[in-house]
């Protein structure tokens, strides 16, 4: 009995082994094939996020307020009417920023005719105020433009509003 087992077992192994050989070839390959994807996507990854990061850095806020606050008069249907208004600009260019410090009076002309003109019943509401921010906005980017090349500044904040 022993006899008749051991001439089975030993057919039959070359046989399973033949027929495992694609099995065990193509289970190795898929595996390296998994394992180079894993790698690759893993080190795309971390290429896309240290780039994600110096981006950020770069884009860093940069503020400078126009300082003293600009004061206006302008007239009203009946009366003569006072205006102060804060002004700060925001910019992610350093050079940007440096341009309007350099460009100050021609700013501070340029707001202050922007400013004069308005009339009390439109920029006594919450649309009126954005609508001059907008308007005082185009008349920054339009000097820093002319200097810079490009417009630089990407926002203008009213840090103060008075009227009486």
């Amino acid at each position: 009995m022993v006899d008749e087992e051991q001439p089975e077992a030993v057919a039959d192994t070359p046989a399973e082994r033949r027929s495992r050989m694609p099995l065990v070839i193509g289970a190795v390959l898929l595996l390296a094939l998994g394992g180079g994807g894993y790698l690759w996507q893993s080190h795309r990854a971390g290429h896309a996020t240290t780039k994600a990061a110096a981006v950020d850095l770069s884009k860093a806020e940069l503020y400078l307020p126009l300082e003293p606050a600009f004061v206006v008069n302008f007239r009203d249907d009946e009366s003569l009417r006072y205006l102060q208004v804060g002004v700060t600009l925001m910019s992610h260019d350093p050079d940007a920023i440096n341009v309007a410090k350099a460009a100050d009076p021609v700013l501070r002309d340029g707001l202050v005719a922007l400013f004069s003109n308005q009339k009390f019943s439109i920029i006594s509401d919450a649309a009126g105020r954005q609508k001059l921010q907008e308007q005082a906005l185009a008349v920054v980017r339009k000097i820093v433009q002319a200097r810079l090349g490009r417009p630089g500044i990407d926002a203008l904040y009213f840090t103060s509003f008075v009227m009486q």
